[in-house]
């Protein structure tokens, strides 16, 4: 009786979870410790995370997991070193690592497309590529995924070195876009798109996966974790690919989380709720997680093309979907 009771006591702990911070209330002794670098502030764009936290799936496959935030400029080349073992990226960037030697495997894919896009105030009349010739387009950095995102699209879309003025703006799309310094910005689909909307701007966007397909934003790890550890990845996968169901099955729910997550929430909560709507689009799929042969080989190419990488990477060799089954 008293071992029954020992029991019952161990699975009760295992599933309750403290607010969203990544730490259970009490984790058993078998639970193991996990980060995963997130590489941004807490954002209602991780609001899966938050629910498989905060659902206990996480707890139910042994894993106490760390949420590490920043925006550390350097997280595959820590991946690739071996001092992290998971972290959330964009395809393009884990083909920059392998080109550049570093050992990075995406494991799971999170979004269905690319979520890049040129967005423009719909007055400007720009609805295509080719209207962007003479025009001024603001990007944030020269460098990073959305910087290569507008690269392949130019590139897809016939744009020649000259026929726009490209400017680094930093993350001022709205106010750049609605002051006119720049015709048009390379923006995230579920961000400055959707604040200029919910501000009653009417915007037109070019979507960067319409015009050539790009691996997007998931779940990355590294080649001694697949070789030591592939049931930690299996484990991982799992119960985040719990949460990410939930929460397109139980939208509202989801949201209540992501609040207790991100108290910030509180006080844009209209347009948070707007990006969190996008957001659910972008996760939305057939196949969660599945990564697409023709989006890693179509990226590689380009990016060898265009001079981004300076050597050949196998797009075989930088994802998987091995994880996603149960064998």
């Amino acid at each position: 009786m008293r071992a029954l009771k020992r029991l019952i006591i161990l699975l009760a702990i295992a599933t309750v979870v403290v607010g969203c911070t990544g730490a259970t209330a009490a984790p058993p002794a078998a639970t193991e410790r996990v980060k995963i670098a997130m590489g941004f502030i807490p954002n209602v764009q991780f609001t899966p995370m938050y629910v498989a936290l905060e659902q206990g799936f996480f707890a139910e496959e042994g894993l106490e997991l760390e949420l590490d935030y920043g925006m550390e400029a350097d997280i595959l080349g820590l991946l690739g070193a071996g001092q992290l073992q998971f972290a959330i990226g964009s395809g393009d960037q884990v083909v920059l690592a392998r080109a550049a030697g570093l050992p990075v495997v995406y494991v799971y894919d999170w979004y269905n497309r690319f979520p890049v896009s040129v967005v423009s105030l719909a007055a400007s009349g720009i609805e295509s590529v080719e209207d962007l010739k003479g025009k001024t387009v603001g990007v944030s950095h020269l460098a990073g995924a959305s910087y290569i995102g507008w690269r392949a699209l130019a590139e897809a879309g016939g744009l020649q070195d000259g026929d726009v003025t490209l400017q680094a703006i930093g993350y001022t799309q709205v106010a750049a876009l609605t002051s006119g310094q720049v015709d048009a910005a390379v923006c995230y689909y579920m961000n400055e798109p959707v604040q200029l909307q919910t501000a009653g701007e009417a915007v037109s966007q070019i979507l960067v996966n319409d015009i050539t397909p790009l691996p997007s934003n998931g779940i990355i790890t590294n080649e001694a974790t697949i070789s030591g550890k592939p049931d930690l990845i299996r484990r991982l996968l799992r119960a985040f690919d719990r949460g990410l169901r939930y929460t397109l099955d139980n939208p509202d729910e989801a949201f209540a989380i992501a609040e207790k997550a991100v108290p910030e929430i509180e006080g844009a909560r209209e347009v948070q709720r707007a990006v969190f709507e996008a957001c659910l689009e972008l996760w939305d799929t057939d196949e969660l997680g599945v990564s697409s042969d023709e989006a890693w080989s179509s990226a590689a190419e380009f990016m060898l093309r265009d001079g981004l990488v300076d050597v050949a990477v196998d797009p075989a060799s930088a994802f998987t979907n091995e994880f996603l089954s149960e064998d």
